[in-house]
């Protein structure tokens, strides 16, 4: 597919109310600090729940998210819940500080659910989330597919949290996995929207980070970085040394959403690989072009 080229105003549209995305360690808290007058007020901002950070260290990210005027979306990873109870006291904590209002609901990564809730749906379904003033629920999408769930459930799972979300009269995002190719991103919306699902989806694409860098996460993740891919995505595997920004992908993606109106409502969700301070920056630059 030869790149096209957008407006302008197209490609700003898409970058414009950018979210972004911070562990809850102390140096992401520091590196959101430094780089907070080059991020727009009331961005959303999502907190992770990784297996290596405890409550105190989640709540005190959501705080600082907040604090310093942003959005916090605090994660709730379903597997490593260990019961009902830890639930609601993370919830409890969350809203003493007022960051209920957005979360992330997704399975998480252990093999073996370490309490009640297998995956996010189930949660979702507990009825628990809006007893501590949620109101907006994110989803997982994988426009690339999953290295551990077909592709058949990841599609049913989609439709189920979005029918057991609009029965709780609770609003919805779908926050999907980053990619670097627009030929799977566009059959997956399509696959969104054919389905009868008009969410919101928040596209997940890398800010600026070196091209290693990169590379491991794609593999991480299971995401396709072949050389077609990621020579459309604006760099080559010959040339390990540099780094990249998402300025052609983003591109690309605004003229084909151009062309298409039936994609909806989309937005992008920005991860931080190369440091939020770097992330920030390309988008203002970009938007401002």
């Amino acid at each position: 597919m030869a790149h096209a080229t957008p407006t302008t105003a197209s490609a700003k549209r898409l970058v414009e109310g950018y979210s972004l995305e911070i562990t809850g360690k102390e140096k992401d808290v520091v590196g959101l600090t430094e780089a907070a007058s080059l991020i727009p007020a009331g961005t959303k901002v999502n907190v992770t729940f990784l297996g290596n950070e405890d409550l105190p260290m989640r709540v005190a990210a959501a705080k600082a998210v907040k604090e310093l005027g942003f959005v916090p979306v605090p994660h709730i990873s379903a597997r490593r819940i260990a019961s009902q109870a830890q639930l609601e006291e993370f919830l409890s904590a969350l809203a003493e500080i007022g960051a209920t209002e957005h979360v992330f609901a997704v399975g998480g990564d252990p093999a073996t659910p370490e309490g009640p809730y297998p995956d996010a749906l189930t949660m979702i379904r507990s009825g628990v989330l809006q007893q501590y003033g949620v109101k907006e629920v994110s989803i997982a999408g994988y426009p690339e597919g999953h290295p551990d769930i077909p592709t058949d459930v990841l599609w049913q799972h989609l439709e189920d949290k979005s029918a057991a979300l609009k029965d709780a009269g609770l609003d919805a995002v779908i926050l999907t996995q980053f990619s670097f190719d627009t030929d799977p991103v566009m059959a997956w919306i399509k696959g969104v929207r054919d389905r009868g699902i008009d969410t919101q989806i928040r596209l997940g694409t890398p800010g600026p980070a070196g091209i290693k860098r990169l590379i491991s996460f794609a593999s991480r993740f299971g995401v396709g970085a072949n050389a077609m891919i990621v020579k459309k995505y604006g760099f080559s595997l010959t040339n390990l040394m540099g780094s990249a920004g998402p300025d052609t992908f983003v591109s690309d993606l605004a003229a084909l959403f151009d062309a298409d109106p039936s994609v909806g409502a989309v937005k992008l969700h920005m991860y931080t690989f190369g440091g939020l301070e770097a992330t920030a920056t390309w988008a203002r630059d970009f938007i401002a072009k």
